[in-house]
């Protein structure tokens, strides 16, 4: 008897001992994905692919970025991340549109917003421009006017509303408007459009030669100084498009602490700040408490902003 129960004591000390093994496991002990809904080469996929390579080097498991583009936006693959184990192995890189919008586009697992920012840490240099020969230089040279044409890569995406709410706010009308795969120096070159909503690194090869005549962004990009962002023409327009890092609500803080440690240090490194001075994009890092407040501000323009489009 007496040696029965000295094996079932050892059985149950050994159950013990893996149980709290597998309790006190510290984060990360298994491969890490970080989500980017969207096709491989873009600034978001940039930059993570620089975070996912150094929370490898820094903590020895494996981390990759996964690309989710969809014809739905980056709705769907930010659902996926959603439904994931809240435990920061899969982690989204994601556009201001997926706290700011996603909740109101009709799939479930967005509504209401199961996310939370770690940090925000690009600001898409996302302009106005036009042709230099165009005959508009700045905005102001729109003023009155009813006939210019508009092309831009979507109706629904902020750039492109800010520039409706913009003519609602500054006296003009756009003749047309129409979506377009790509909008480079060809574009304007062709005359098919007076003003496009762009990236600046897609008119990089053609500066010279167009009107750049506002920034959708925070601040000023420095490839274009003397440009006036929306936000200094008209406050109440104050938005950009930028992307964050985003992991599921319940997620343990530790974990976050993390993820965060690395991604903060990453986007401030050299070579992160070398891809800001070749595409005129801001890399920076906003924290969470900073980011959440961002969120809130950018729902509150936003709504603003359908209602100025809306009258």
């Amino acid at each position: 008897m007496r040696r029965l129960i000295s094996t079932a004591a050892i059985a149950a000390m050994a159950a013990t001992s893996l149980g709290m093994t597998a309790a006190t496991a510290e984060y990360p002990e298994k491969p890490v994905s970080f989500v980017v809904p969207f096709p491989p080469g873009d600034l978001e996929d940039v930059i993570t692919r620089m975070i996912a390579e150094d929370f490898q080097a820094k903590y020895g498991v494996a981390a990759a970025v996964i690309n989710k583009p969809s014809d739905g936006g980056p709705f769907p693959g930010a659902a996926e991340v959603a439904v994931a184990p809240p435990d920061g192995y899969t982690i989204g890189s994601f556009v201001v549109g997926i706290p700011v919008v996603g909740p109101q586009v009709g799939i479930p697992e967005l509504n209401p917003d199961p996310f939370e920012p770690l940090g925000i840490f690009v600001t898409y240099p996302f302009v106005m421009a036009s042709a230099k020969n165009s005959g508009i230089d700045t905005v102001e040279d729109l003023k009155g006017t009813d006939d210019k044409v508009l092309g831009h890569f979507g109706s629904f995406l902020i750039p492109t509303q800010v520039s409706f709410a913009m003519a609602k706010q500054m006296g003009f009308e756009w003749g047309s408007e129409a979506a377009f795969d790509a909008l480079d120096c060809n574009t304007l070159a062709s005359g098919d459009v007076d003003v496009i909503n762009t990236t600046l690194q897609l008119i990089l090869p053609c500066l010279e030669d167009v009107n750049v005549i506002a920034s959708i962004t925070g601040e000023r990009i420095a490839k274009t100084p003397d440009t006036p962002t929306v936000g200094e023409l008209d406050p109440s327009l104050a938005i950009s498009l930028w992307n964050g890092l985003f992991v599921h609500k319940d997620t343990p803080q530790d974990v976050r602490d993390k993820i965060i440690a690395v991604a903060s240090e990453t986007v401030m490194s050299d070579r992160a700040q070398e891809v800001a001075r070749n595409t005129g994009a801001q890399i920076y890092w906003l924290g969470a408490d900073e980011s959440a407040a961002q969120i809130q501000k950018d729902i509150a323009t936003t709504a603003a902003i359908e209602k100025m489009i809306a009258n």
